[in-house]
């Protein structure tokens, strides 16, 4: 097994820790998924994530997690697809844009009811 040494920001270890669970204890256990699923394309357009992420890491409030929304072509991307799908004329590909869409709309409902620690996999 390879041995690999990270630096990592006082400050972000700061808010993992205060997830729950001290980030040496969860860590080990979620690196290798979460290095299996850097390998996979992206489903989205890396904007999309980024703005998700952006927005998790600036440590909203529990109000600014309420009244978060996507942009406004986010949006409208996601009406067409949910527009779509109930007329049964997704492809594949824009399935799987739906799903990830809706995996994005659940970190955001588990943010709002606090389960931040769920959303590394700890139950």
């Amino acid at each position: 097994m390879a041995k690999i040494t990270l630096d990592i920001p006082d400050e972000l270890i700061d808010q993992l820790s205060e997830l729950g669970q001290p980030i040496a204890d969860w860590l080990p256990q979620q690196l290798p998924n979460l290095l299996t699923q850097g390998r996979q394309p992206a489903i989205l357009p890396a904007h999309i994530y980024r703005y998700i992420l952006d927005f998790i890491a600036s440590g909203p409030t529990p109000q600014e997690i309420l009244d978060f929304r996507l942009t406004p072509a986010m949006q409208d991307r996601l009406r067409s697809l949910v527009a779509r799908a109930r007329s049964g004329d997704l492809i594949p590909s824009e399935q799987a844009e739906l799903d990830e869409y809706e995996r994005i709309d659940h970190i955001i409902v588990m943010l709002n009811a606090g389960h931040f620690s769920n959303l590394l996999g700890q139950a």
